[in-house]
């Protein structure tokens, strides 16, 4: 869409906000931006960000007024769209944007997008990686904390970008369109703001909708519902497997990934040759190669990557080793389902940190996954209480509640003995106690260092 003489309302004055409102200014478009927050202080707004010193800010209500002199809203991702203040622009045939579809809306190149419940970070990391070992011009954006609206502007028709797109973002695209798509899994999420399991799959599934038949989705096999999308969509489809042998696509067979496509049947790499662990970690390895692969990436310079590449901050990272036992941040486990994979990869008695935000996640299987290897259950936040119910009605006993992180951590460490681990791995989000995951495994990190022996 042509956005020249249009008027642009900017919702959201976060990092989002910052990025869409400097991409819009660069293309001469007039911005009008609008925050809820109505004890927002409007110079110290535009001290924090200059683009928004000659923007019209507006704060607390939007005026029915103000609403008749926009032509298009961009929604920040944390926005919900069905505020009622949202609601009264589609009313009046507003268009409703967010981020990624105005970034794509400029931008230039191909792209490829990776959304699924876990592991898009790390499979977003390990394919810009990839990417970037072949081709001479790769961004990597989106949800892993690079906003895509911050470098469209600077892409070329040379350029790959990379984009790591949550559901959140995907409520607010049309025209997004990328040559190779990847849904990881779907396991229930955020259902606090999709509210039903039905609208939060359509939501993940609809990274395809303005794919052509050329392009490419990657999904995973062992996801039922995956399993049975794949079969309705009119693009190509590249499955990938972690438990069975596949006529086409990735699939690991004991400790070997292979790819089977109309040339037969080639080894990719051992898994013992790679730097990051556990079977949802083989999972995105096979999703980026699955993704390079439809790009047309040599193995050789897929594998060359694969090698090398180590597991992303916060995600079932080792920090440190104290009195012989060892600390692990999984911050970004910020799901039971994610949790799930923190508790299966380790190797060791377990004192897990859990509790935070309630996105209205059930725990049952979470607190099954423990079988056996967890010691003790350490809990902090908003949903404390809910997991110790949740954990006492599957029989584990060994519960304890603490009102901050350090509360938690000096508890595990008193505890734990040489031959322990100590992991944080949430299950919730980290909205309350901190800004965002990143806040809480930073913390968590500098905490356990500063421990004595």
């Amino acid at each position: 869409m042509d956005l020249t003489g249009k008027r642009v309302l900017v919702v959201g004055s976060g990092i989002s906000g910052i990025a869409a409102t400097e991409l819009l200014k660069k293309k001469q478009v007039d911005v009008i931006l609008f925050d809820g927050n109505k004890d927002l202080d409007t110079q110290a707004l535009k001290k924090k960000a200059p683009v928004f010193s000659d923007v019209e800010i507006i704060l607390g209500e939007l005026s029915e007024e103000a609403m008749e002199h926009i032509d298009l809203a961009v929604l920040s991702p944390g926005v919900p769209t069905d505020l009622p203040m949202v609601n009264a622009l589609r009313d009046r045939q507003i268009p409703i944007w967010g981020e990624i579809e105005l970034a794509y809306n400029y931008a230039k190149g191909k792209i490829v997008a990776i959304t699924g419940t876990n592991g898009k970070t790390t499979t977003t990391a390990l394919t810009g990686q990839i990417l970037e070992n072949y081709f001479s011009d790769v961004k990597v954006v989106g949800n892993i904390g690079i906003p895509y609206t911050s470098v469209a502007a600077e892409t070329t028709d040379e350029t790959m970008t990379v984009a790591e797109i949550s559901s959140f973002q995907l409520e607010t695209t049309h025209e997004f369109a990328p040559v190779v798509s990847a849904i990881l899994n779907i396991t229930p999420d955020h259902l606090n703001r999709h509210h039903t399991m039905e609208c939060y799959i359509e939501t993940k599934e609809s990274i395809t909708k303005r794919q052509k038949a050329t392009d490419t989705c990657v999904l995973n096999y062992e996801d039922e519902v995956l399993r049975t999308f794949g079969e309705t969509l009119h693009t190509k489809v590249l499955f990938f497997s972690s438990r069975r042998k596949l006529e086409k696509g990735l699939y690991l067979e004991g400790k070997e990934i292979f790819l089977a496509d109309e040339n037969g049947i080639q080894p990719v790499i051992h898994v013992d040759d790679l730097n990051i662990l556990g079977l949802h970690n083989y999972e995105n390895v096979m999703a980026a190669v699955g993704i390079a692969y439809s790009v047309g990436v040599p193995m050789d310079k897929i594998v060359e990557v694969l090698k090398r590449f180590q597991a992303v901050e916060h995600r079932i990272e080792y920090v440190t080793e104290k009195r012989g036992v060892k600390f692990y941040n999984d911050s970004k486990g910020t799901n039971p389902d994610a949790a799930i994979k923190g508790i299966c990869a380790m190797n060791r008695p377990t004192f897990l940190i859990g509790g935070g935000y309630d996105k209205n996640s059930e725990y049952d299987e979470w607190i099954e996954s423990f079988n056996g290897k967890v010691k003790k259950l350490v809990l902090i936040g908003q949903t404390r209480e809910k997991i110790a119910e949740c954990a006492k009605k599957h029989g584990f006993f060994d519960v304890v509640l603490c009102d901050s992180l350090e509360e938690a951590i000096d508890v595990c460490y008193k505890e734990a003995e040489s031959g322990d681990a100590v992991l944080l791995s949430p299950a919730c989000a980290s909205w309350g106690m901190f800004k965002n995951y990143e806040e809480r495994g930073t913390i968590f990190k500098a905490y356990v260092r500063g421990l004595e022996e």
